[in-house]
């Protein structure tokens, strides 16, 4: 296991949380979205929502923490970002009430693949679990491709498990599956 901490998000990591995003989807996702979807996508755009998400949350209860690895020098390798449950968590189908106030929703948990498997995954799921109880939140949900098995493996030995919804993504005119993971806190 590699020596790294996490920490909650500056507005100077935006960029770099961007590179991992755009990093890591390239790398991870290339045979579950499109090609030109993902050469398509704009770093510097990603890198404004992530300032944004960083200094002007919606409330104090939502959060973007980042995965630092300690070597010669600091590197940031991952970074998470959840908030209480909205109508993204919702499967089709389903009411703003369905998944309860005590809801907290994932919305990105990622890891740059070049550092994976050193426990930088497991410090941030570990560190926003923390978080979450303290928030008051008594369960959390996440969305994970169907294909995504790394996703869906990390998850799974966590202690979470597919709650039966799923929702397709229309990325591009091509339909991806997706399945809905909860875990009580």
């Amino acid at each position: 296991m590699a020596l790294g901490f996490v920490r909650p998000a500056r507005s100077v990591d935006a960029d770099e949380i961007a590179r991992i995003q755009l990093s890591t989807w390239r790398t991870a996702y290339r045979r579950m979205l499109p090609a030109q979807v993902l050469g398509q996508i704009d770093e510097a755009y990603l890198a404004r929502g992530w300032r944004e998400a960083i200094d002007s949350p919606p409330s104090p209860r939502h959060r973007v923490l980042v995965a630092v690895e300690q070597a010669e020098a600091d590197y940031l390798v991952g970074f998470a970002a959840s908030g209480p449950a909205d109508e993204e968590a919702l499967a089709p189908q389903e009411k703003p009430d369905d998944l309860g106030d005590g809801t907290v929703a994932v919305t990105d948990m990622l890891v740059e693949p070049r550092w994976g498997r050193r426990g930088h995954g497991s410090r941030l799921l570990a560190a926003c679990v923390e978080l979450w109880r303290a928030d008051g939140f008594t369960n959390a949900a996440a969305w994970a491709y169907e294909r995504d098995e790394a996703t869906k493996k990390f998850l799974t030995s966590a202690g979470w498990a597919p709650d039966g919804a799923g929702r397709a993504l229309d990325v591009d005119d091509m339909l991806v599956p997706q399945l809905r993971l909860r875990v009580a806190l």
